[in-house]
């Protein structure tokens, strides 16, 4: 009996002695199975969150983007010239006031037409003209119409300037409407004025009169 209660207690000895040393690696193996495991699901969060933050500034750069579009014709009107619209603006109301006297007559016309009168009649009781309607009448009348006429060109090329200068798909931007409206009245202007002119100076309204010629008797 003696051996055998020995021999149950070297072996519940050996068994204690095991116990401890299986039990130790295995925990040990748990921690190490455990931190790996952590550090994999790290790994595997960081490209979610890499992507997520990747998609997010791509957004707010798109915005952005967006936003300088937005602004873009803002800082384009900002940055035209002022001077630009005013000219062209100026330019066109010269235009149809040029194009109007063309048409109601100028205080050039008639000093010109009436030195042409002058002239005319000096000339006739001098004896340096036989044609007296001529010289009185006819000269003074296309005098008049020659300025008149060149008036009505001068609206009529500059009013065409002004259109011709900025097209629609200008990068300084398209005229202002009343701009464009009163540069084509210039235009209007200006064209009838140089016909009127140059039926006034061919006698095309109507033919010089003619004194009739006295019998001999």
């Amino acid at each position: 009996m003696d051996t055998d209660s020995t021999k149950t207690k070297t072996a519940k000895t050996g068994a204690e002695a095991d116990g401890p040393a299986d039990e130790t690696p295995l925990a040990l193996k748990k921690e190490e199975g455990a931190a790996e495991a952590g550090i994999s699901e790290v790994t595997e969060a960081e490209p979610d969150a890499d992507g997520r933050n990747s998609a997010e500034d791509a957004e707010h750069a798109e915005q952005a983007d967006n936003a300088e579009d937005a602004d873009a014709p803002e800082e384009d009107a900002a940055a035209r010239p002022p001077s630009s619209g005013v000219f062209a603006g100026a330019s066109a109301v010269v235009s149809a006031a040029l194009g109007f006297a063309a048409l109601s007559g100028t205080w050039l016309g008639t000093l010109l037409a009436e030195r042409k009168t002058l002239t005319g009649q000096i000339k006739v009781q001098s004896g340096g003209s036989t044609d007296q309607i001529g010289a009185v009448y006819g000269a003074p009348w296309h005098t008049t119409a020659l300025v008149n006429g060149g008036f009505a060109l001068i609206a009529l090329l500059l009013a065409a300037a002004v259109l011709a200068s900025r097209p629609r798909t200008s990068p300084a931007g398209p005229l202002a409407p009343w701009v464009r409206a009163v540069a084509w009245g210039g235009v209007a202007l200006g064209v009838i004025g140089v016909l009127i002119s140059a039926g006034m100076y061919f006698d095309l309204f109507g033919a010089l009169p003619k004194v009739p010629a006295t019998s001999g008797r």
